[in-house]
């Protein structure tokens, strides 16, 4: 390349020939002041250099559609957008080096938006403004300026008909769509779109269709830690294709390489191979290998005729509400899973037995069979959503159910035990009688896991019903095993840690589906309220325990590896608080101990814990 036409600004000319020309040293270059009127400016099998804005460099382009040019650019003031999309450097030193180390132009498509090129990005609605700050920027400042905006800014989605070669139109709704050639020197589509190239012929819109105001918050915070490694949330669809249509009722306002627009439909084109380019050093031009790739991911877009009336031209909720589709599906399952069937009956039993027969042989792996074989899961999750919606039959016909299940429970239980000749308070049994704060945050946990699971048809429902059987199955059994030996303390300490559970996991499943978005907070109020007032009054017994808990671990930490003349604690346990307190110590010595040194070592460790206490001793004698 020894000639070139360099394509300038009028406005420019003193710049030009001051600065630019004087710039090229192994380049002859012909100044041409760009005029539109001139239908000749452009010439076929040419080559032209440009110092221009990028209104004048559109026009440019459309003139050399078919006519073979080759084309290099220079970072004229007002060529924001081209100089983006073809990766041109913004200081004009490196730019004009860039050119002079051109070996030769590649091809490039084009992409057309409404007959007009885009040289770098259309935005239809808020997309670019709810999203580049967080995924582009990618810091905390970026990530906190955006989070102001989502929570002050009213976003409303816009009904969209959107159409392409291979697929029939999608319906859906969306805050906004991005459209691009490529993805490899715009910020925001860099970070999200992988296999993306300037002649692949293919271009890609982002779909941006949050359901709810907190799906945004998620992908800001994630996107702070993500380290540049971001990857399309659920929130987005994606299209890559040859060529899209975008219809609306109302009309679209869109922002074409920044300026605005309005328009009832929008049509992508995009002209394979349409110039000859000298990319810029911030623009990877990769050449695709094999066929250019169609992608099409929308499953996760909003669809259906009644959902998008829920959610077009009303404002985004701060927490998702499920689409009335959803929540029938949801709602008939749970009002089966409340009904007292001959499965779930038959399952309760056996699974009490089970657990019944492992508490007594203090066998952790029966005991996780009967946790995994308990069908309690389906019928405290449909009265999780009674109580939330106040779905008064629901609530009665979950209650039966559970009732009904508890009381063959306790016979089956209770049987069990009349029957077996054991009377022995073991691990197992002893770890369900003293319950406390932390057997809440199980059953809590346990609530939450039921909930999302039935809520949402990929989690695997087996697992939330492990998790709600731990909670439950075993402390139910204990407490048939206190009525069967007449030990009130087994029986109302088990008895104590069910009611607990059960209690908390209804309010921690019912906060759950209210956070899905199945029932909005004044339905749910009083519910929560009556829930929560239980849970917490259940709670002041579970305090006093939790209290105990760490007053005796208190106590255990203590007299670890105490030593009094010569004789060391180890193992230490704490049998039964109360005055005083009964421990089980096991010492260490290399010598017999005698009865007035173990008199003297239980003063010791009363005055080490400060109260009176009994002691089981286990000796070891070091040898």
């Amino acid at each position: 390349m020894n000639v070139l036409t360099l394509l300038y600004d009028p406005s420019s000319e003193e710049f030009v020939y001051e600065k630019i020309i004087p710039a090229f040293r192994a380049l002859a270059l012909e100044a041409v002041p760009y005029s539109k009127a001139d239908e000749r400016l452009i010439l076929s099998d040419s080559c032209y250099m440009t110092y221009l804005s990028d209104e004048m460099l559109s026009d440019v382009v459309m003139q050399a559609l078919g006519k073979n040019c080759s084309f290099s650019f220079l970072p004229h003031p007002d060529m924001k957008e081209a100089r983006q999309g073809y990766g041109i450097s913004s200081d004009l030193n490196e730019a004009v080096a860039d050119i002079e180390r051109a070996e030769k132009s590649i091809k490039a498509d084009l992409l057309l938006c409404n007959g007009k090129p885009v040289f770098s990005k259309v935005v239809i609605g808020e997309s670019l403004s709810l999203m580049s700050g967080s995924v582009a920027r990618n810091t905390f400042l970026a990530a906190f300026e955006k989070l102001g905006k989502v929570f002050t800014v009213t976003h409303v989605p816009q009904a969209y008909t959107i159409t392409t070669e291979n697929h029939a139109p999608l319906q859906t709704a969306a805050l906004g769509i991005i459209a691009v050639l490529h993805g490899r020197s715009n910020l925001l589509s860099r970070q999200l779109l992988k296999d993306s190239y300037l002649n692949d012929a293919r271009m890609h819109s982002l779909i941006l269709a949050p359901k709810s105001i907190m799906q945004l918050v998620r992908f800001y915070a994630k996107s702070v830690f993500d380290s540049g490694k971001s990857r399309l949330p659920s929130f987005i669809g994606h299209i890559k294709s040859k060529a899209i249509t975008i219809d609306s009722p109302e009309p679209i306002n869109y922002a074409h390489d920044n300026n605005l627009v309005s328009a009832k439909s929008i049509s992508f084109e995009v002209l394979e191979d349409a110039l000859q380019i000298i990319p810029g050093r911030n623009l990877d031009a990769e050449v695709p290998a094999g066929e250019p790739i169609e992608v099409y991911k929308v499953s996760n877009m909003p669809q259906g005729e009644a959902y998008l009336s829920e959610i077009v031209a009303k404002p985004l909720s701060l927490i998702y509400h499920a689409s009335t589709e959803e929540f029938k599906d949801l709602f008939v399952m749970l009002r089966e899973s409340a009904r007292a069937t001959n499965p779930f009956l038959s399952l309760m039993v056996l699974s009490t037995l089970l657990a019944t027969l492992g508490l007594f042989s203090n066998s952790s792996p029966v005991i996780i069979g009967a946790m995994i074989l308990a069908p309690l899961m389906a019928p405290i999750i449909s009265m999780s959503m009674g109580v939330l919606r106040q779905e008064k039959s629901l609530v009665y016909t979950s209650a039966k159910t559970i009732g009904l299940g508890l009381l063959l429970s306790y016979c089956a239980a209770i049987l069990l035990t009349l029957i077996t000749p054991l009377q022995n308070l073991n691990g197992e049994i002893i770890a369900r009688i003293r319950p406390n704060l932390l057997d809440l945050g199980i059953a809590i946990l346990s609530g939450i896991a039921g909930a999302y699971a039935h809520a949402r048809k990929e989690v695997a429902k087996t697992l939330a019903g492990v998790a709600i059987a731990v909670a439950l199955v075993p402390p139910l059994a204990v407490s048939g095993i206190g009525i069967g030996w007449g030990d009130w303390e087994v029986f109302s300490g088990a008895l104590l840690l069910f009611t607990t559970n059960l209690t908390g996991i209804i309010l921690a499943g019912s906060i759950t589906f209210m956070l899905l978005g199945f029932s909005p907070f004044h339905l749910a109020r009083k519910g929560l309220i009556i829930s929560m007032m239980v849970v917490m009054l259940v709670s002041l017994p579970l305090g006093f325990g939790f209290v105990k808990l760490v007053r005796e671990n208190n106590v255990i930490h203590s007299l670890k590896d105490y030593s009094v003349d010569g004789v060391v604690i180890r193992d230490v346990s704490v049998i039964k608080s109360g005055e005083p307190m009964l421990l089980q110590v096991r010492l260490v010595s290399d010598k017999p101990v005698s009865e007035s040194k173990l008199d003297q070592l239980k003063n010791a460790i009363a005055s080490k814990v400060g109260k009176e206490v009994e002691l089981e001793i286990i000796l070891s004698i070091k040898r």
